[in-house]
């Protein structure tokens, strides 16, 4: 099996077939640094690419799964040129883990904020911890969602619930979204990566062709609607961004 070496991301092989790829910024609770937006995108494509991986969790380090944008390290853009890098990169992330090859398990541990929820839904099963929340403060900031969300959230849970969901920034627990879908399964915190392992083994063990050409054809029924939603999302995010007022709320947040 390869190894592979990142700043901000572990990547190992756990099982026969089972890569899992850890969010690594365990004294950050996993918060999205620039950095690590780069290496997720890079770390899926290697995955992805790599022979010996047929399955692929995706985790993070520590107390949290993902807790959004990291408000220590952000540097906010000043000009729609670096405001669409950093969003394009974003995106790339999106696209590596839905649109790749291989299925990907989530084990979604503490918090999934932002960007870290996105990164959930992104997952082809969600596995959710029992204490586990996820939440969208995209709006309240004068910001907007990424990861194809906007297409793939009212898919699982409905139009009128992913309003309340982007709009209102409610924060949901496990269970809640384990009765919506957004959730595939929950389980006790201490259970989490075992039943993610479980899960991986049972995908890694399936026919290679077939199992990759299930998640191309699901995937490939609905893109027209991701890469529709794709380049939406980051029109309204760069906009947002070089809004004066999103400079004023996110120092309050």
């Amino acid at each position: 099996m390869t190894s592979f070496n990142y700043g901000t991301i572990r990547s190992e092989v756990t099982a026969e077939g089972v890569r899992t790829i850890s969010l690594n910024r365990p004294h950050a609770m996993n918060a999205m640094n620039r950095l690590l937006i780069d290496e997720i995108s890079v770390a899926f494509d290697d995955a992805n690419r790599d022979p010996g991986t047929r399955a692929i969790i995706l985790t993070g380090e520590g107390r949290a799964f993902c807790a959004g944008d990291d408000r220590h390290e952000h540097v906010h853009p000043e000009t729609e040129e670096e405001a669409r890098a950093v969003v394009d990169a974003i995106q790339r992330a999106t696209v590596a883990i839905v649109m790749g090859a291989k299925p990907v398990v989530g084990a979604i541990n503490g918090w999934a904020v932002g960007g870290g929820f996105e990164w959930a839904i992104n997952c082809d099963f969600p596995i959710w911890a029992e204490s586990a929340k996820g939440f969208f403060p995209e709006v309240s900031l004068n910001l907007f969602v990424t990861g194809a969300v906007t297409s793939i959230l009212p898919n699982i849970v409905g139009a009128v619930k992913a309003r309340e969901m982007l709009f209102l920034g409610r924060r949901y627990s496990a269970a809640e979204l384990k009765e919506i879908g957004v959730a595939w399964k929950v389980v006790a915190d201490n259970e989490l990566l075992a039943e993610a392992e479980a899960v991986a083994s049972q995908l890694a063990a399936l026919p290679t062709l077939s199992t990759r050409a299930m998640k191309r054809v699901l995937n490939q029924a609905t893109a027209g609607g991701l890469h529709q939603a794709l380049q939406l999302e980051t029109e309204a995010t760069v906009a947002g961004f070089l809004d004066p007022e999103t400079t004023r709320l996110l120092k309050d947040f």
